[in-house]
């Protein structure tokens, strides 16, 4: 049965509490769907702030389906639970072709980052016709490549602001990609592990230093998947730093929270 992210339940708190991996704040909350150019039926969820304005919306593009990646890739899922409330960010979570999750699976099946360039613009797309401004693409790993190859180039490149890349493994994607973002001028922003399985600080420095607008940072003690609430929440402030025009503030987010909360089991 597909899950109904509306469904959350949310309680008052006596007193602050902190933000764990399983706190959902506030947000509204809906499953979406939308169909690339080639006929796939794609599954996803949408979450936006409850009121407000929206400061920037993340279109996230998950880690390799063949090896657990989907929408739920516990990155986003903390984005998703998070940023609407915290930072005013919009945040699209889709299943690329083939992908499952318990929201559902869309169609069609793995396609190697090839047919996945057909997933990505239609991601973009809804995200357009749903008027959800500062449009940028997250990308991780196997994420980072299908930004990095389709991002840069149209239909894409016109209607993002530019993107952020979580432990790029730089497999798929290559020189002639990155050539193609240096030329578009438009911010990249790269998020290296100290301790990652396939690209480390020292030689993703050497790579991207093809596109000179590149902020890469690379992160002490952390590994590809980014375990642990220190590394996501490291994450989700250098994401909002880069894509608000407040950032994360001088402390980052806020580690606690003090108004309803729901818990995700």
């Amino acid at each position: 049965m597909t899950f109904d992210p509306a469904s959350f339940v949310f309680t008052a708190q006596d007193a602050p509490s902190a933000i764990r991996a399983s706190t959902v704040l506030p947000a509204r909350r809906e499953n979406v769907e939308f169909t690339t150019d080639d006929g796939k039926l794609l599954l996803g969820e949408l979450a936006v702030p409850e009121s407000g304005e929206i400061t920037a919306t993340l279109i996230t593009l998950h880690p390799l389906p063949t090896h657990g990646g989907f929408m739920d890739s516990h990155v986003y899922r903390k984005a998703s639970y998070r940023l609407p409330s915290l930072a005013g960010v919009a945040v699209l979570r889709f299943n690329t072709r083939g992908t499952h999750s318990p929201r559902g699976t869309s169609q069609g099946q793995f396609e190697e980052g090839i047919g996945e360039r057909y997933d990505v613009e239609a991601a973009v797309r809804f995200a357009v016709e749903r008027g959800l401004p500062n449009r940028w693409l997250v990308g991780w790993s196997f994420g980072t490549e299908l930004a990095l190859m389709y991002g840069a180039v149209e239909p894409v490149a016109s209607q993002i602001e530019g993107a952020v890349l979580l432990s790029p493994p730089l497999h798929r994607a290559t020189d002639v990609h990155l050539k193609e973002w240096a030329a578009s001028g438009k911010p990249l922003t790269v998020l290296v592990p100290e301790h990652d399985d396939y690209l480390r600080p020292a030689e993703a420095a050497q790579r991207f230093s093809l596109v000179p607008q590149t902020r890469l940072v690379g992160v002490d003690g952390a590994k590809h998947l980014w375990v642990g609430e220190k590394y996501a929440a490291r994450v989700l402030d250098e994401i909002v730093d880069d894509v608000t025009p407040a950032g994360a503030g001088v402390d980052g987010l806020p580690r606690e929270w003090a108004g309803p909360v729901a818990n995700a089991s």
